[in-house]
Formats: C-alpha cells, structure tokens, sequence
C-alpha cells in the first residue's frame, strides 16, 4: 500500500476491524517510512449478474425491477415493504449463489414465482398472468387448478 504523505510503500497494520455491516474491512496502517497514520478500506468485488432476456438480449441484474414486478402483484394486497424487500434479498441470495456470471430471466421468473407463492397466493396469480403470458382463459384456468392442487 502506498503512503498518501510520502509515497513510500512500506507500511504496517496497526488495526484491523469490520465494517459496513461486514461487508469491508477497515484498516489503520502506519507508514515506516514517515511514521504517519492513514486508514484503507477493502471491498470484496462483485462482478455484476447479467440477465439474459427472452430475445437473447443481456442486461444488468436489477433488484429494482422485481421489486416493482411484486409490488405490481401484491398491490391492494396486505403485503409489507418488509416481505418484498425480504423476497427480493433472498432472491438476490439465491442468484448469486447459483449462477456465476449470467442467469436466464426465466429462472429469476420461476424464482419470484415460487416466492410469492408462499407470500401471497393472489399475488401469484397475478403475476404468473403476467409472467407466462396467458393466451386465454384456459391456460388461467389451468394454473389456477394447478395452484389449488398443490395446497391440497
């Protein structure tokens, strides 16, 4: 590490502690060369998930957009802020630890999916009409049978 004062590169750490909720690490170093003191700061890299979409297009992974996807399906419903940002955490858990570099949109889909079928089975519905793109009523009709033949 290179001394901000003097330029030297010789330095000793004389603290070490957690920050930013354990996401970095603080720490306090002492130049041997000038004597001074300065702190550094180190930072795990994330390298962004990128979403391939249907058309082979590929975009940043972007919590924001399934955020307002559930919001849109949980409106009028008595759902927290807490829970989505809560689904959506844990979705972002899972990505990261299942893919590397690129996930498929369907698979961050079936993620929500199988999320908000435990939170709220309306919001579900709602999104899965939205997600799958029902053609008509009895494609409705048959995710509608299929959701109520798994809570029996």
């Amino acid at each position: 590490m290179k001394c901000p004062f003097c330029a030297h590169v010789d330095d000793k750490v004389v603290d070490s502690r957690s920050s930013n909720e354990d996401k970095s690490i603080r720490r306090r170093r002492e130049c041997l060369k000038c004597k001074r003191r300065f702190t550094t700061y180190e930072y795990i890299e994330e390298v962004p998930l990128m979403v391939i979409k249907k058309d082979a297009r590929r975009e940043p992974f972007d919590r924001n957009k399934i955020i307002s996807g559930i919001l849109k399906a949980c409106e009028k419903r008595p759902v927290s802020m807490e829970k989505v940002e809560a689904i959506v955490d844990q979705i972002q858990k899972d990505l990261q630890k299942s893919f590397d570099k690129e996930v498929k949109a369907k698979d961050v889909g079936e993620l929500v999916m199988d999320n908000l079928y435990k939170l709220d089975e309306v919001a579900y519905v709602r999104f899965a009409s939205v997600y799958r793109q029902f053609k008509d009523i009895n494609h409705f009709m048959k995710e509608l049978k299929n959701l109520l033949g798994k809570k029996e």
